[in-house]
């Protein structure tokens, strides 16, 4: 859409804000409050949940988003990194925000930040924050970039923090161990609010920065759980006023059980009606793009997963051997950032294919494909070629895929977006 009317399209918007700082990241929150205390977004009438975590953020946000709308709510979501099209970071009711609304709150932001100089991603967040303060839904659901202490999203007060599990990703910006990381992950939390942490291990760091801030921690394993049957799931916990709640007979979706468990314990601490029918819906019904997404192309089975750390390879090595039949095969295709473990990642993934097509991202970042070749080969894999880029893998994985067989494609959400483009 031409939003000529704001001085710049969207592409000219985001292609600007690209050079405007001279880092991609930055962590800090001096400069993105300064341009939102100028900005002032009215959220007195919103409640706001705020999502971290090394994996299952997006469809945490997905699980919140479907049953709050199920139960009537309007609902703001803000999302990280998109696939194909910006406008998928802002979407109210599951409607991406339009080029001219983008454009709009983008010259917003121009016109109060001065001389501040904000990252793509600060930029981005206010951008957001300010077609929220003007839609004024009765939900906002908020994914952090990048760690939490120190991350854009932070500068809003949460009324539920959800931190879905922390592991080892972008440690040279957040640290080297969990504990470490935790730290800084668990900075989302506020003093009197719940703070929900989404899986049984837990670092120490986590549940000391509850307690130097006076958070409810409401942790997995303590404060709720959840046991999986045959065809349905059985969650325990607590409602905002400390009671137990049972909940039976849930439906069972894509994704991990303690992503959905801790969206519950989230649900039961918000001012909101949520009746079981509006769980049944909104937990049954949602699905993430790039987050085992499954496609067919010309004919065989496609799934497009985002998996790019070891923590969430692992998640996606327990489902693929339910992908196929037996006389079945899995055909991997993988591409990665040069920042990420592909060792460990290849080491999980490559034992459960029958061949990997590898293939370089490009740019600055991108894994060179020789460096995971020689992983794979240390995994034990035994039919591992290399490519020029991601779509000629795709198809070669294609062309060797029997009626029987599937082709998974990971390793990063840019491999992914390439795929997409074909189908």
């Amino acid at each position: 859409m031409d939003s000529s009317k704001h001085g710049k399209t969207l592409d000219q918007w985001l292609q600007w804000l690209e050079q405007l700082h001279p880092t991609t990241i930055e962590l800090g929150l001096e400069r993105v409050r300064q341009v939102s205390d100028r900005l002032l977004p009215d959220f007195s009438k919103q409640q706001i949940v705020i999502v971290g975590g090394t994996n299952g953020k997006g469809s945490s946000v997905a699980m919140l988003n479907g049953v709050l709308r199920a139960a009537g709510y309007s609902v703001g979501t803000y999302t990280s990194p998109h696939l194909q099209v910006y406008n998928e970071r802002v979407a109210l009711n599951g409607r991406m925000a339009s080029d001219e609304d983008l454009c709009a709150a983008f010259a917003k932001v121009e016109a109060a930040r001065g001389a501040v100089s904000l990252t793509y991603f600060e930029y981005g967040t206010l951008a957001a924050l300010v077609y929220f303060s003007e839609q004024q839904p009765d939900f906002m659901i908020l994914e952090v970039g990048l760690g939490g202490r120190l991350d854009a999203v932070n500068i809003v007060e949460p009324d539920v923090s959800i931190l879905t599990n922390v592991a080892l990703d972008h440690i040279e910006w957040l640290g080297d161990t969990r504990e470490k990381i935790g730290f800084e992950k668990a900075g989302i939390f506020r003093a009197g609010k719940p703070a929900i942490y989404g899986e049984s291990d837990m670092p120490e760091s986590v549940r000391k920065v509850a307690g130097d801030v006076g958070a409810r921690l409401l942790h997995k394993g303590e404060q709720y759980s959840w046991q999986a049957h045959a065809d349905s799931w059985q969650w325990q916990g607590q409602d905002a006023s400390g009671a137990a709640v049972v909940l039976d007979q849930l439906p069972l979706n894509e994704f991990p059980l303690d992503n959905a468990a801790g969206v519950i314990q989230a649900l039961l601490n918000l001012r909101a009606d949520i009746k079981r029918e509006h769980l049944q819906q909104g937990l049954a019904d949602v699905k993430v793009p790039g987050r085992f997404q499954q496609e067919h192309y010309n004919g065989v089975k496609v799934i497009l997963d985002v998996a790019h750390n070891p923590h969430a390879a692992a998640n996606l090595a327990r489902k693929m051997p339910t992908l196929t039949s037996a006389s079945g095969k899995v055909h991997l295709v993988l591409a990665m950032l040069g920042d990420k473990d592909s060792e460990s990642v290849v080491k999980l993934l490559a034992p459960l294919a029958a061949d990997i097509q590898l293939a370089a991202l490009g740019g600055e970042r991108g894994a060179p494909v020789k460096i995971i070749y020689n992983h794979a080969l240390s995994a034990g894999a035994s039919s591992v070629t290399c490519h020029d880029d991601v779509k000629q893998a795709f198809l070669a994985a294609i062309k060797l895929a029997g009626k029987d067989d599937v082709v998974v494609v990971t390793g990063s959400f840019f491999t992914v977006a390439a795929v997409l483009e074909l189908i």
